[in-house]
């Protein structure tokens, strides 16, 4: 058996599959430990086929399996399908959601206010595990249950916990953040084609500069001092600068990331 017991995920999409190869891989779970239901029979084949693990139509004995079990249904029809599964689930057992903009309070509402609920905002680069995860829990949830999803997530990459308040915060930075580094990343290697770099080196040049560019900031250097090292009296890297002031790189960033977080709340009102 894994290090956090019996595993039932509820969606086996895209993202539910991202979590449980890392979690494999890092013996979070052991496979003979997961039961995950679809209602999509191609998905449930392409899932067991890929992790090898237990797959069902019936969201009923993936509740009655888990010790922990993972929502990974979109939020629009998670009410729906969750409503049946309250009376399932097994004593003790411990709810993850990863629904976006579903709320803990919509949460209990289905599935009761003493049920353990940890609400996960992560994202997509869990699928090559360096992803961000933030966590918030209800009123229910142990220290030590809240330990587990830490523990699972930093598996992952990143993980912290936040108030809930905070989470449309964390969807417009980190959620949405990977679409805004990556136009950075293509925009950085179209810059190299237009210098004469052949696109073939210019893409993994563009990433690798900012993958290191984020150790480094990870390590705890800021990266106004990074700017500076590399920034010379009248060279080239004060040139490139004034070129991204004058575009309005850093007012477009902070406006983007803010943007996202405003719809992020308008969709869990709508909700």
């Amino acid at each position: 058996m894994g290090a956090h017991g019996r595993l039932g995920i509820i969606g086996a999409g895209r993202m539910a599959e991202a979590l449980l190869r890392g979690w494999l891989a890092a013996r979070k779970f052991a496979r003979e430990d997961v039961l995950a239901s679809d209602v999509d029979a191609k998905r449930r084949k392409l899932f067991s086929g890929k992790l090898k693990v237990d797959t069902t139509d019936d969201n009923a004995a993936v509740a009655r399996h888990a010790e922990v079990l993972l929502l990974a249904v979109k939020p629009q029809v998670l009410e729906r399908v969750c409503a049946p599964l309250a009376g399932e689930l097994r004593p003790g057992a411990w709810v993850i959601s990863i629904a976006a903009g579903v709320r803990l309070a919509r949460l209990e509402e289905t599935l009761g206010a003493d049920r353990p609920i940890i609400r996960v905002m992560p994202n997509i680069l869990h699928t090559v595990r360096a992803g961000v995860a933030a966590l918030c829990g209800n009123g229910a949830v142990t220290p030590e249950q809240l330990d587990h999803a830490l523990d699972l997530f930093r598996a992952l990459g990143t993980a912290e916990v936040v108030e809930e308040r905070l989470m449309d915060a964390v969807t417009g930075l980190s959620g949405s953040g990977p679409a805004f580094a990556a136009v950075f990343v293509e925009a950085l290697a179209d810059g190299g084609v237009a210098a004469g770099l052949p696109r073939s080196l210019a893409l993994p040049f563009a990433a690798q500069t900012v993958l290191g560019t984020a150790k480094w900031v990870l390590k705890g250097q800021s990266p106004a001092g990074l700017k500076d090292l590399v920034t010379s009296p009248g060279g080239t890297t004060i040139a490139g600068l004034r070129a991204l002031e004058a575009g309005g790189l850093r007012s477009a960033a902070i406006e983007a990331v803010a943007a996202a977080a405003g719809r992020s709340e308008e969709l869990g009102r709508a909700g």
